[in-house]
């Protein structure tokens, strides 16, 4: 296993390694060692939570307080983490990942306390986040998935989303006099 930093502080790449044979496939998904060592930090998770969504989905930006690790377990998804924090240093920065099946990867990403995360189904997926606090929906928030600051290129402009999702405010609205934004 192979624990990766990313362009944005708090996102990590999990590369795992696939042995396959003719019964199927074993993959260690994660080392809580490995995720340690790189945040420099003891971590623990406190709660497992498992969805399942049909094509053409596309669920988030969802921000939150606690640190999220997701995984698609089946299925093909496009998952974005997005830098929301304004006080960031890369406030408004994303990072793509391809998961899942293949073509795509098992691989794993973390993201701290803080950061944004959506996906978007190309087939049903199961997908998996387990997170480091139990689920309190008054620290939940999240961001549009269409924002122009994030600048998104999702393979569709009209896919299936909550009526919440749909509903989210953009970066521009939660924080109007960052500096960003100011001409």
């Amino acid at each position: 296993m192979e624990v990766l930093k990313t362009s944005i502080e708090g996102c990590l790449l999990l590369k795992t390694a696939k042995f396959q044979d003719d019964r199927g496939f074993f993959l260690e998904s994660y080392r809580q060692s490995a995720i340690e060592n790189v945040l420099g930090r003891p971590h623990r998770f406190m709660q497992g939570n498992y969805s399942r969504s049909k094509a053409n989905v596309l669920r988030g930006f969802h921000t939150e307080r606690w640190d999220k690790f997701v995984f698609v377990v089946h299925g093909r998804a496009l998952c974005v983490v997005a830098d929301t924090r304004p006080d960031s240093e890369t406030f408004g920065k994303t990072e793509s990942f391809l998961l899942g099946d293949e073509p795509h990867a098992h691989n794993r990403v973390f993201l701290r306390q803080g950061l944004s995360n959506a996906f978007y189904c190309f087939t049903e997926v199961d997908y998996l986040n387990d997170v480091s606090e139990e689920f309190n929906p008054d620290h939940r928030g999240g961001v549009s998935w269409a924002d122009p600051l994030l600048n998104v290129e999702w393979p569709t402009r009209e896919p299936i989303l909550s009526k919440t999702d749909a509903n989210l405010p953009t970066l521009q609205e939660l924080y109007p006099d960052h500096p960003v934004f100011s001409g």
